[in-house]
């Protein structure tokens, strides 16, 4: 009899330790490293790094031809260094698109170029890098989203392009924390600066 009540209490506590539901993390706790069910956990964290540091090199790139004419998309005589306005070719080439009218007047002006250029290059240094994502993720959502308004309406699909799917994903490696691996985000994070303002991580 003592037996049997000993293995029902022992089943008893085995049922309640698999259905007790962890208590709630504080506001700022951080879920352990390798705790299952998290975007940052086990071999998924280096998919993300890589997305971060490829989205990263596509607009760092941008950035680099359109200043030095290195001839991929921008020939040497139109480089921004040599006088020439990494904005026009796109913003004029929407002319006859929907808000064409809206952007083609843009092109060409100083104060967009700027914009622009200092864009690209700190969006992609921030993303090759893995610091300030959350930034990085918004500048760089809203700057994919404007262009793609520019080029509505679409040609080979409805309404889903290249520029919503980056969106997407910038918004996911900032969600995932992706700065951490391989990249300096934990650096960053630890900062004074930082941790006086969260949203700069």
């Amino acid at each position: 009899m003592a037996v049997t009540e000993g293995r029902n209490q022992r089943n008893h506590r085995l049922h309640e330790a698999a259905f007790t539901v962890p208590a709630p993390r504080a506001h700022g706790e951080t879920v352990p490293a390798g705790a299952a069910g998290t975007a940052g956990a086990g071999p998924v964290r280096y998919v993300w790094a890589a997305a971060r540091v490829a989205i990263g090199w596509v607009f760092l790139w941008a950035f680099l031809d359109k200043t030095f004419g290195w001839g991929f998309a921008t020939p040497a005589e139109k480089a921004w260094i040599n006088g020439g306005s990494p904005t026009t070719g796109f913003l004029k080439g929407t002319a006859d698109h929907t808000f064409g009218g809206v952007f083609a007047a843009l092109a060409g002006q100083t104060w967009v170029d700027w914009l622009f250029m200092i864009g690209l290059a700190g969006i992609g240094t921030a993303l090759v890098l893995g610091v300030g994502m959350r930034v990085a993720a918004a500048t760089g959502a809203l700057l994919l989203v404007m262009m793609w308004a520019a080029e509505l309406p679409l040609t080979t699909n409805p309404f889903m392009d290249d520029h919503i799917v980056y969106a997407i994903v910038l918004i996911g490696l900032a969600m995932a924390g992706a700065g951490d691996t391989l990249g300096l985000g934990r650096a960053w994070a630890a900062t004074p600066l930082v941790r006086r303002l969260p949203i700069l991580k």
